[in-house]
């Protein structure tokens, strides 16, 4: 070929270089063909007219072209070409890629695929585009972890490894095979950099899993490869120890708890750690000596660090440390001396928090001073409300009559869900559509400045201390006026102003060991349409229990087991003839049976006469099933809330215990706010004498079953819209306080 020549084909391939950037694949196409027809030995040529064609969707005229630059070579040229056939369609696959053209490139990397099956990059780049495209499939990734786990000479872009690993957890971290993905990543980890990318990518996801999408058993298998990497993690074998708890696997969760314990050493962290085992003998049940022990220690390690005073704790330990007593009410019925210390650790943790956010915390104070003396006492007052529980849970379920009912010409009402984004749940979502605005997001700062932003006038807090995270932002007081209502007693924080109760839920004097001022509202501090019943699966006959026994209940978490109530329940069980008593609630179930079991002989009960109720699918069912009781015995220290309710609700009698604290009382005031008397113990030798009374006096029980089902039409407790006027009237008495106040 002459020179001239050269220089026409040459001139030609850059302008069909030029048509396909500028989309002209038609152009192009034909100049690389004019190209081809000078120089066919040139197998360039055949690879770039194979690639227009694929961009114009004619994949198999690509394929075919390919082909033809193939015929006829040694398997070892073959080879080659298909490498140099690779390259030309991985450089316009990156190309497109920057241009977020993902589409386009995901059908390039498909074609690279059929060449090189075994190409990882390509399969990650793939699963990256797949993703993007919301096209990822469970094969796709399995095919992947495949290749990952198959002998490869090829070098893995470690980077790109990494950030597709955080694709896949963002998108399909339910996924069986995003496990097997995972898994087949760590052979690639190796230096510390990579180690410590990888760990961050599966400590929020972990999180994301276990406790925003419930599903506690994935999220520890991902801490599980976590540990691989860094064996004895402290904050791996946390969150480890939770998840093992939250999904049965008990001694796991202790086990790992132990471990964790042993793996810290500063005071903060070790009151933590053992928070983690406490909750470990808690969730499981039947350990009593051991939380009993747990505790203690917990509690002489608490004494020590407040008589230190710290003033240097991050807002790391500030976080986990505030919560780290939310056991003592489980535990005994002494306010007093319970209040005392939570409220010294709040102000501890508060003191801190203030000496590293204090800009912050002095912009939102003085925002708020400048609001007030611009505020007409008559305006549309903002409501919000941040919780965590708006959604499928305890309560979840009870504040629902609240924004049901809210007045939305008085009031403007917000929701802050300490929640993700990404996770779905039905309730949720009816809360959303509620509310005039609704915030999802798990980010402290972003909430703490979404509510000062929003102007909300009043904040009120539905989780205490069950979620740091929610404690962290009222710590920073975004909102002028706080108050704490519903979801646990209060949290001892000085930030807030108020602690929502009635006039029985909390003794007359209890404003001596409050921190918060106690606003009482006049009949109860929560009321309920309703529940909605479902049809039961609990026949007695299932259970080898006689028609005309007597049958207890209780249906309790492990955490509400306390070893002097139960003996007391059995005392209850050895005085009334052919009774029976049913255990129900999530526990480990082999540790209570052996503990209610031993409980029993050394009472001298017959253990032939407890029965243990597996978990029903459904909060319907469980209320349906609740009709095999004949009464239901309560828990103390700390009583029932919401399954208290269901039982009235329901009609069956309950025995509770009053006690002094507020955990002690829930039962009390939902009791005589529900026009109920009868069974409302003030000992116990009161608890026993009622339960015995109840299970014998078959017509007491049904004339208190009829109380009951006759309340519904009268009492303050099933009257979800009188309650919220009286709520807005107390949000109004705030806000005019807050606005006399000089």
């Amino acid at each position: 070929m002459n020179s001239q020549s050269s220089t026409t084909v040459l001139e030609q391939q850059q302008q069909a270089r030029e048509y396909l950037l500028q989309g002209d694949y038609s152009q192009a196409a034909v100049l690389y063909e004019q190209v081809l027809t000078a120089e066919p030995d040139i197998k360039c040529h055949y690879w770039h007219l194979g690639l227009v064609l694929l961009l114009q969707e004619q994949v198999e005229e690509a394929q075919t072209t390919w082909l033809m630059g193939m015929l006829e070579g040694e398997p070892e040229q073959v080879e080659l070409w298909n490498s140099e056939l690779a390259q030309v369609l991985e450089e316009e696959a990156r190309r497109r890629e920057g241009l977020s053209e993902d589409s386009v490139a995901w059908a390039i990397r498909q074609q690279i695929q059929e060449i090189c099956p075994k190409d990882i990059n390509n399969s990650l780049h793939l699963i990256s585009l797949a993703i993007k495209l919301d096209s990822c499939t469970e094969e796709q990734l399995s095919e992947v972890a495949q290749i990952l786990q198959g002998e490869s000479s090829q070098e893995v872009e470690v980077e790109l490894l990494i950030q597709v690993s955080q694709s896949v957890l963002n998108y399909a971290a339910l996924y069986p095979s995003a496990l097997e993905f995972l898994e087949a990543c760590l052979a690639y980890i190796h230096d510390e950099p990579q180690v410590v990318a990888l760990l961050n990518i599966l400590m929020p996801a972990a999180i994301e899993v276990g406790y925003f999408k419930r599903q506690p058993q994935i999220a520890a298998q991902f801490l599980e490869l976590g540990l691989r990497l860094r064996e004895n993690s402290p904050d791996f074998l946390n969150h480890l120890a939770c998840f093992y708890q939250n999904s049965d696997q008990y001694d796991k969760g202790i086990e790992t708890a132990k471990l964790f314990y042993s793996t810290v050493e500063e005071l903060p962290d070790k009151i933590y750690a053992s928070k983690t085992l406490l909750r470990g003998y808690m969730t499981a049940g039947g350990f009593w000596e051991e939380a009993c022990s747990a505790f203690q220690q917990q509690q002489s390690m608490l004494e020590l660090l407040l008589a230190e005073q710290p003033l240097n704790l991050s807002l790391y330990r500030v976080t986990r440390l505030l919560n780290s007593f939310f056991f003592a009410p489980y535990f005994r019925d002494q306010p007093r001396s319970n209040r005392q210390i939570q409220n010294q650790v709040a102000q501890l943790c508060q003191t801190n928090t203030e000496l590293q956010v204090q800009a912050l915390v002095e912009r939102y104070r003085q925002g708020h001073k400048a609001r007030k003396s611009l505020q007409n006492r008559k305006k549309v007052l903002k409501i919000g409300y941040l919780s965590h529980c708006l959604k499928s849970h305890s309560v979840g379920w009870l504040a629902r009559w609240l924004f049901q009912y809210h007045d939305h010409d008085k009031f403007q009402i917000y929701a802050y869900m300490f929640t993700s984004s990404n996770s779905y749940d039905s309730l949720q979502e009816w809360y959303m559509e509620q509310v005039h605005t609704a915030y999802l997001s798990t980010d402290v700062n972003t909430l703490a400045e979404q509510i000062y932003q929003d102007e909300i006038d009043i904040l009120i807090d539905l989780d205490s201390i069950t979620l740091d995270g929610t404690c962290e932002v009222l710590k920073l007081k975004p909102a002028p006026i706080q108050a704490t209502w519903l979801g646990w007693d209060a949290s001892g924080l000085p930030t807030i102003d108020y602690f929502i109760a009635d006039p029985f839920v909390l003794p007359e004097y209890a404003q001596e060991y409050y921190s918060e001022k106690i606003w009482r509202l006049p009949q109860t501090f929560i009321a309920v349409d309703g529940f909605e019943v479902g049809i039961p699966t609990l026949r007695r006959d299932q259970l080898n229990i006689e028609s005309d026994a007597v049958v207890y209940l209780s249906a309790q978490k492990g955490y509400k087991r306390h070893i002097d109530t139960v003996r007391l329940q059995m005392r209850i069980i050895k005085e009334v003839p052919n009774s029976y008593f049913l255990i129900k609630g999530s526990s480990d179930t082999k540790a209570i049976e052996d503990s209610f079991t031993r409980i029993a002989e050394e009472e001298g009960v017959d253990s032939s006469r407890l029965r243990f109720l597996p978990s029903t699918p459904s909060e319907a069912i469980h209320r349906a099933n609740l009709g095999i009781a004949d009464v239901v015995l309560d828990t103390y220290p700390y009583n029932g809330a919401t399954t208290t309710l269901e039982t009235l609700w329901m009609g069956v009698p309950l025995v509770t215990r009053v006690g002094e604290q507020f955990s002690a009382r829930n039962s009390y005031t939902m009791m005589l706010n529900a026009g109920i008397q009868e069974g409302i113990a003030w000992s116990d030798e009161e608890y026993v004498e009622w339960g015995v009374r109840l299970g014998k006096e078959a017509a007491l029980r049904q004339q208190i079953s009829w109380k009951l089902r006759q309340s519904r039409q009268t009492a303050p407790l099933w009257n979800g819209k009188q309650f919220t006027r009286e709520m807005e009237n107390a949000y109004e008495q705030m806000w005019q306080r807050y606005i006399d106040a000089s």
